[in-house]
């Protein structure tokens, strides 16, 4: 196990990391482009994610900066008791130890997500998909030479080059100790990682969000949410399902506009009336489609969200306070949202600084994991010889 980096050490990696990532945009960005180029497969969304900009590369250096600044989140108190003989006992917040990233097309997490880990005091485990690899090799590179210059082992920050099957042998018996597996991805990867994962995982769920659009409804305001929510279909916070309630007045001529302006943006709109099975509810795009359906009220939206939805946003667009409290607290999503965007759901967005991923599951923490979530905790007890009668 390796000791817990000093925060100055740590602040100072990631600090060098930024500026090495400055240094070297061009080259990243080249190298990507290769990747991009040597993708075969038809999955819009993830060559979407797969590619590699001046603006992505920005975002890495903006996050590694703002990391460098954020409050130390190992050693955090949180709990504090004085016995009755006398010891001192504090609960402190403490790293993990080794995270483990699976992740497919993003060469920003081998930013984002590897700078929260390591922050957090961890060590760091990438296993990126093929279709990124060069531009995670590059990454890793920097990481390893912002790591050297301030006398860090450069096991700090490690890249599994596996194929499936030796990642799957890798997660029934690690050859190394870890402590936390964290799958970013589809829900392929997501199911391959559960079935095979002998360590605790984070699950990044599904998206499959959904917009209510309550009879109390400002129609203007709804449209821009539902166009601003497919506006990145990659995205798991973009919106998949739009419930419209049957007591909306003008409902017609709104679904007429709306779609008008969805077919403007080149987004298929399904209109669930033509579908017999109600698998298509449970789908999560990740496409240039959006399904339509009606619904009687807010209970029955309520019902139907927390049947059909991935668990990870929703939205009620309603000018009735009450109707959107209702909603909010009987929902049962990670985030849930009254006259806004779920295209928020992002741990930037929500004032974390950013995010090791979007958790659908309700153990350790929901929605958006920041640095003040990739932590354990730790119990130290002070004594003077006490023993326990």
């Amino acid at each position: 196990m390796n000791k817990l980096l000093s925060i100055e050490t740590r602040n100072n990696v990631l600090q060098t990391m930024a500026k090495l990532l400055a240094q070297h945009s061009a080259e990243i960005i080249a190298i990507n482009k290769k990747d991009c180029e040597a993708y075969t497969g038809d999955d819009i969304s993830m060559f979407d994610r797969l590619k590699v900009n001046d603006t992505k590369v920005d975002e890495m250096i903006k996050a590694a900066k703002h990391l460098a600044f954020q409050e130390d989140p190992v050693g955090v108190e949180r709990f504090s008791f004085k016995h009755d003989n006398g010891m001192q006992v504090y609960n402190k917040t403490a790293s993990f130890g080794t995270v483990l990233i699976i992740y497919e097309s993003r060469p920003d997490v081998t930013v984002e997500a590897a700078g929260i880990a390591f922050k957090s005091g961890n060590k760091i485990l990438l296993k990126g998909g093929k279709e990124s690899l060069q531009s995670n090799l590059k990454i890793v590179e920097l990481w390893h030479k912002a790591l050297k210059m301030h006398n860090a082992s450069t096991d700090w920050v490690e890249y599994l080059q596996f194929n499936r099957t030796e990642t799957q042998a890798f997660l029934e018996k690690p050859t190394q100790k870890v402590d936390l597996i964290v799958p970013r991805g589809g829900e392929r990867l997501i199911a391959f990682v559960k079935q095979h994962a002998t360590c605790p995982v984070i699950i990044s769920g599904r998206g499959n969000n959904f917009v209510y659009v309550h009879e109390d409804a400002d129609t203007a305001m709804a449209l821009d949410i539902i166009v601003n929510g497919k506006s990145k279909i990659s995205a798991c916070n973009a919106v998949d399902k739009i419930l419209i309630d049957e007591n909306l007045p003008n409902r017609i001529e709104f679904v007429n506009e709306l779609i008008t302006k969805l077919t403007a943006l080149n987004i298929e709109v399904l209109k669930a009336k033509n579908f017999n099975s109600d698998e298509i509810w449970y789908e999560e795009f990740l496409d240039y489609k959006i399904l339509i359906g009606k619904v009687e009220s807010n209970d029955k939206a309520i019902a139907k969200i927390n049947k059909y939805s991935g668990g990870h946003s929703s939205a009620i667009i309603t000018k009735n306070k009450d109707a959107a409290t209702l909603f909010m607290q009987n929902v049962d999503t990670a985030a849930v949202y009254h006259n806004a965007s779920t295209r928020f759901t992002d741990g930037g967005q929500l004032g974390l600084g950013g995010e090791l991923a979007i958790s659908t599951d309700k153990l350790h923490q929901r929605g958006p994991i920041g640095l003040q979530h990739l932590v354990t905790n730790k119990w130290y007890i002070h004594g003077e010889g006490q023993i326990r009668n």
